[in-house]
């Protein structure tokens, strides 16, 4: 008789995806996994394959449904500074209310690239370059209308915004406060002056 799962596939992802944020792939046993999303070890690997398998779609929904919605939002907006500007303090305010202390699953993944497969390295990849190319066209645009510095190099500045995002997110997972934080992201909206 052929196996047939009774669970939302994409509900136990969600699961697995929080157990794994706030855990990181290798912390993350088996039993951890079963324990977050309610269903059996043999359900586990025949709907998913595996522990690298299920983490792949978990870093995928976490990178569509927070980062690239986030990132849509922003770029629908007409004021490039001002989404900026959101997007850093969205960024502080939301890593000072999370009490786990999780930060971002997919800047917390970097740190752990050498125990996964390429897939994986190219999901972190592409939403950090993303994340970057986004910071470009922010400051090509606000120089094309005359609202930031021509001496700017929109390159230069994205990848320095990119490294503070990073900054805040691995940081504010405990070793820095919030008015560290908010320090990041003022300086952050300095440079675009």
């Amino acid at each position: 008789m052929p196996w047939k799962k009774s669970f939302d596939e994409d509900e136990v992802v969600g699961q697995a995806m929080n157990v794994f944020w706030a855990k990181g792939f290798e912390l993350a046993s088996m039993a951890d996994l079963i324990a977050g999303t309610g269903i059996t070890r043999g359900s586990l690997y025949n709907a998913f394959g595996g522990k690298e398998q299920l983490f792949i779609k978990a870093l995928q929904k976490y990178d569509k449904d927070k980062r690239r919605a986030r990132l849509a939002e922003l770029e629908a907006m007409d004021d490039p500074k001002r989404a900026i500007a959101l997007l850093f303090d969205g960024l502080v305010a939301e890593t000072v209310a999370d009490a786990e202390r999780k930060g971002c699953f997919l800047v917390n993944t970097v740190s752990e690239l050498t125990t996964h497969g390429e897939e994986v390295n190219c999901i972190v990849r592409n939403g950090l370059r993303e994340l970057q190319a986004f910071f470009r066209r922010s400051v090509e645009v606000a120089q094309a209308r005359k609202q930031m510095a021509a001496i700017l190099d929109p390159e230069a500045t994205a990848k320095g915004l990119l490294a503070m995002i990073v900054a805040i997110r691995v940081l504010g997972r405990g070793m820095w406060d919030e008015s560290s934080l908010k320090t990041i992201a003022a300086q952050a909206q300095r440079l675009l002056r």
